[in-house]
């Protein structure tokens, strides 16, 4: 921590606290302490974690961030500007901030980093680990933006490589990233008989490298498993899913505000037809050629020349 304050003061920022709750060790500003010692108390205790069962956190250092710019400098630029939260298992480190969602959640979700860490120890992809996180921290409200279901209604599908890559993207290809990485995760533990992840974590927790893991769960090679995953998306999430979740609603309150910028442009252009080849205003209406005729019902008659 003493490396921490010394950056903190070249940065010329005040210097933050620090307390202790149970095994958690809390970073903060004073304005934040209150909140930052009510999220020790809550991951200073033993959690449920899916496939991995229940684990203790042991002990970590909790940083707490007011700000974008706390943020970044606990993260040290880590992360992009919409990172909510860090976790460092080397370092057994969590940043949570404070002013980005409900702090609580991201704390888990960080807190799920640090859990799958602890018990594998095997490199696992950047889909995997994200994805398995915001299923461990129930963030499933992510599956229900309308968005997922119009990217993959318009064939928006990525593959794991793409996924690791838009992960660390701009603030909307990342949340679309996060939600795809929960359903690959989600495929892959319906693709084993027992229909969650036990199997796949007690291979890794032995060492078997992730590819290898997968394999023998599932009976697919990533590669299969990416296609198979790439067609429930598909089926799940698809044209006539988009538009029961809300996208035919979506179509008829801007229906009519599309035909009356039709009509108008229309009408614009009929107008304009209309006035080509119609007198200056301000000229005679009537051509110097012609006249009335003298004697009633006699018409006109044209002027000799």
């Amino acid at each position: 921590m003493t490396a921490l304050f010394f950056l903190l003061a070249l940065q010329g920022a005040p210097e933050p606290r620090t307390a202790a709750v149970g095994r958690v060790t809390v970073v903060a500003w004073p304005e934040r302490m209150s909140l930052a010692l009510a999220l020790a108390d809550a991951a200073d205790v033993p959690a449920e974690w899916p496939g991995l069962g229940r684990r203790d956190p042991g002990p970590l250092r909790l940083l707490v961030a007011g700000s974008r710019t706390e943020f970044e400098r606990f993260s040290r630029g880590r992360l992009p500007a919409w990172g909510a939260g860090l976790a460092m298992p080397g370092a057994r480190t969590i940043v949570v901030r404070a002013d980005a969602g409900d702090p609580f959640r991201v704390l888990r979700h960080e807190l799920a980093h640090l859990a799958l860490h602890e018990a594998v120890r095997v490199r696992v992809p950047r889909w995997f680990d994200e994805g398995w996180a915001t299923w461990a921290a129930g963030e499933w409200d992510r599956l229900d933006a309308l968005g997922l279901h119009w990217r993959v209604a318009r064939g928006a599908v990525p593959g794991f490589r793409e996924l690791d890559a838009a992960l660390q993207g701009a603030t909307g290809d990342a949340d679309a990233a996060y939600a795809f990485a929960v359903t690959a995760v989600t495929e892959l533990a319906r693709r084993n008989p027992s229909g969650g992840l036990e199997p796949l974590f007690a291979r890794l927790e032995a060492g078997l490298p992730f590819d290898s893991a997968v394999t023998l769960t599932t009976g697919l090679p990533p590669d299969r498993l990416e296609a198979a995953w790439q067609r429930e998306l598909r089926r799940r999430f698809g044209l006539v899913s988009w538009l029961m979740a809300g996208g035919l609603w979506v179509i008829l309150a801007t229906l009519p505000f599309v035909l009356l910028r039709w009509r108008r442009r229309r009408d614009r252009r009929r107008r304009a037809d209309l006035d080509v080849g119609w007198p200056d205003p301000g000229e005679d209406t009537l051509s110097p050629e012609w006249e009335p005729a003298d004697a009633p019902g006699e018409g006109w008659k044209q002027q000799g020349r």
